[in-house]
């Protein structure tokens, strides 16, 4: 079982990785652009979509468009503090999958936009990006829950306060008895 966790271990940190890098770099190229990323018709398409449902003009895909850049660097920045807590456990100590677990809350939320804007424009490259984008954020949430499950399995339980304050088989009080 010890493998098992070695490997997801292995699983999320590449995943992470993947996120930190892609969604960094297109979380940066959409804040550093001058349209906020629209100018890329790839890329911007869920924009333009989510926008078309909900009547925005102008000011306001440029908005949106802003939005899921600050996003898609927030997801980048946690997955970057993840991998360097995952750093920190080689010298010792424990990571908290905690903070990437909502990092890939957001993967998930923004990949289901983008996914439900790819079907509604009939996107099917679009389509395949976001979905892959969203099993990735799948597996990695899977993986923290085996590790978390597999960590919760060879803890030592506690042994309780009022077990340790009580001697061996005392009567338990019961006022109302």
């Amino acid at each position: 079982m010890r493998k098992l966790t070695a490997l997801a271990v292995a699983m999320i940190l590449a995943i992470a990785l993947y996120f930190t890098v892609f969604w960094g770099l297109d979380g940066l190229r959409i804040l550093t652009s001058p349209s906020y990323g629209l100018d890329d018709v790839w890329r911007s398409q869920f924009i333009f979509a989510i926008g078309d449902q909900f009547s925005l003009g102008p000011v306001g895909l440029l908005k949106l468009a802003a939005f899921f850049g600050a996003l898609k660097l927030a997801v980048a920045a946690v997955c970057v503090v993840h991998i360097l807590d995952r750093c920190r456990t080689f010298v010792g100590g424990k990571a908290d999958t905690d903070i990437l677990e909502g990092a890939l809350i957001l993967v998930v939320l923004i990949s289901l936009a983008s996914v439900g804007s790819a079907v509604s424009s009939q996107n099917g490259e679009l389509l395949r990006e976001q979905a892959v984008q969203l099993m990735l954020a799948a597996v990695a949430t899977a993986l923290c829950l085996v590790e978390r499950n597999y960590d919760r399995a060879n803890a030592k339980p506690a042994m309780s306060l009022e077990l340790a304050a009580t001697p061996r088989r005392a009567p338990w009080y019961a006022p109302f008895r």
